[in-house]
């Protein structure tokens, strides 16, 4: 017996073992990971138990594996583990047994069959030097297949910087002339999930939400999805108690590194890069890069490699209470400003529209 391709999600996931009640949870999670009120839950439920496994094509250009890597480390059940239970994944290179012409036809195969419906997910920048010479699969360049696979996609999936914004590939001085794929395809939706890898997590709940709602979920202004990119690391981090305190690590070996202290003189750039990593964390939960004692990189931002000064730390001041309480009294300040000029603004008209009446009583 093998599993049926054409069978609803729900029906796959019985037939490996995963029990109704394990898949109510696993949307109540996930509903609560996107931050969707809990009754989304059960109808995330009951319309991805009716769905069937989409057709997804992945393909990979300029990237060095680590998204791939990134997605299959997963420790089942999870909610990382079920995203190849959810969907069809058609065309994978690094997972697929074909190889050469064979995975070249079920590539085409897939993208026949499932015209106009399936999801394409791109990881790697595009290479558009030399006529996109620079990087090439089947004779073919990257930017050949992004536009051929592109025309019948429901809906891409950009994974990882590199995909996202160009990545290390577009580094200076960019000899690929490496872009984004947003950069070449503007007629179709597209979702960045930008990171260094990216979550696995992340592109699951993508995934869950436009099976259950048959859209990409709410993005910011970089195309990410706001679920997982509306906070800073900053926000959610363990430490922020002491950078709020004033307390930073000097070094990473000094007594406030071994007692947790913040990181920001060290470098982090937590306060400025918009990611799910201090709450969602890596590896199933057990760690993030700030608790295993490295300030983040940035990796999730635009350019975060040529931004420089991975261990040099942000321009702002390094006495956090003084910056709150000199915000609050540049606001209060502000304040008082805007009320004065608005009775002025009152004032005047007023004035003007006495004169005006009294013109028109001499009239």
């Amino acid at each position: 017996m093998t599993m049926n391709k054409n069978a609803k999600l729900l029906e796959n996931l019985e037939w490996q073992g995963v029990s109704r009640r394990t898949f109510l949870k696993y949307c109540a999670t996930l509903a609560s990971l996107m931050a969707l009120p809990p009754s989304a839950g059960r109808a995330m439920a009951e319309a991805l138990a009716q769905a069937k496994r989409p057709s997804v094509i992945w393909l990979p250009f300029q990237e060095c594996t680590g998204c791939t890597e990134s997605i299959t480390r997963s420790h089942s059940p999870s909610i990382e583990g079920m995203i190849f239970d959810m969907i069809s994944l058609d065309y994978q290179e690094t997972l697929m047994a074909a190889a050469g012409h064979q995975a070249e036809e079920a590539l085409h195969k897939a993208m026949q069959d499932n015209m106009g419906k399936y999801v394409l997910i791109i990881d790697g920048s595009v290479a558009t030097g030399l006529d996109g010479a620079y990087s090439c699969i089947a004779g073919r360049t990257n930017l050949e297949a992004l536009r051929e696979a592109a025309q019948g996609a429901a809906a891409i999936i950009a994974l990882g910087s590199c995909a996202a914004y160009g990545g290390i590939p577009k580094a200076k001085p960019n000899p690929t002339g490496a872009v984004a794929v947003s950069d070449i395809i503007k007629d179709k939706p597209i979702v960045n999930i930008p990171g260094c890898p990216p979550i696995p997590v992340v592109i699951t709940g993508v995934l869950a939400h436009y099976l259950t709602f048959g859209s990409l979920p709410e993005l910011d202004k970089l195309g990410r999805p706001k679920a997982f990119y509306g906070e800073t690391i900053h926000d959610r981090c363990y430490r922020r108690p002491f950078y709020d305190q004033g307390k930073f690590a000097k070094s990473f070996d000094d007594e406030g590194a071994r007692k947790g202290w913040c990181l920001f003189e060290l470098g982090c750039k937590g306060p400025v890069t918009y990611n799910a990593c201090a709450s969602v964390k890596w590896n199933g939960g057990a760690s993030w890069p700030v608790e295993a004692g490295h300030g983040c990189l940035g990796c999730s931002e635009p350019d975060f490699w040529d931004a420089g000064g991975f261990y040099k730390a942000l321009s702002m001041p390094a006495d956090p209470l003084k910056m709150t309480a000199g915000a609050a009294l540049a606001g209060a300040v502000a304040g008082v400003a805007i009320t004065v000029a608005n009775r002025a603004k009152k004032g005047a008209a007023k004035a003007a529209h006495e004169t005006t009446t009294l013109a028109d009583l001499e009239k």
